[in-house]
């Protein structure tokens, strides 16, 4: 992994999106095509059956996906689009989102993205997987 510099770049880009904020995400892994994000699972985070909500599973995979991407081409990043599969509903302490770079491009960055539940004594339990295509913009290639 990169340097402790780089992941606090990388944190410092994350504490400046107010709904990561919102959520208290927080970005504890970050370097060499990987980036790995947590989100404590609070009562207001969960849907109508307790369950962690399907949008924190896709933002989460949505903001890890392009943090990935940004290890190996810098910054200025869009997330152009992702899918996720929701394997089994998420409910635990925590939720852990960990992506790496598939392929880097010159002008997009494909990445997947392992989403994990953990509970209290530690146990990981995978409820989703997404797949994202991260877009250069072009003022950003070459720069």
């Amino acid at each position: 992994m990169m340097g402790a510099p780089e992941l606090a770049l990388a944190q410092k880009v994350l504490a400046a999106q107010p709904f990561s904020n919102l959520l208290d995400a927080r970005l504890v892994a970050f370097g060499e095509g990987e980036a790995t994000l947590e989100v404590d699972i609070r009562d207001d985070l969960r849907q109508q059956n307790g369950f962690l909500h399907g949008g924190v599973l896709a933002y989460a995979a949505d903001n890890t996906l392009t943090f990935a991407a940004g290890t190996v081409v810098g910054a200025r990043l869009l997330t152009a689009g992702f899918t996720i599969d929701y394997l089994r509903p998420a409910d635990g302490a925590l939720l852990r989102a960990h992506a790496q770079v598939v392929r880097a491009g010159r002008s997009r960055v494909v990445c997947r993205c392992d989403l994990w539940v953990v509970d209290n004594s530690g146990v990981e339990t995978l409820c989703a997987v997404a797949q994202g295509t991260i877009a250069i913009p072009e003022s950003s290639q070459g720069s």
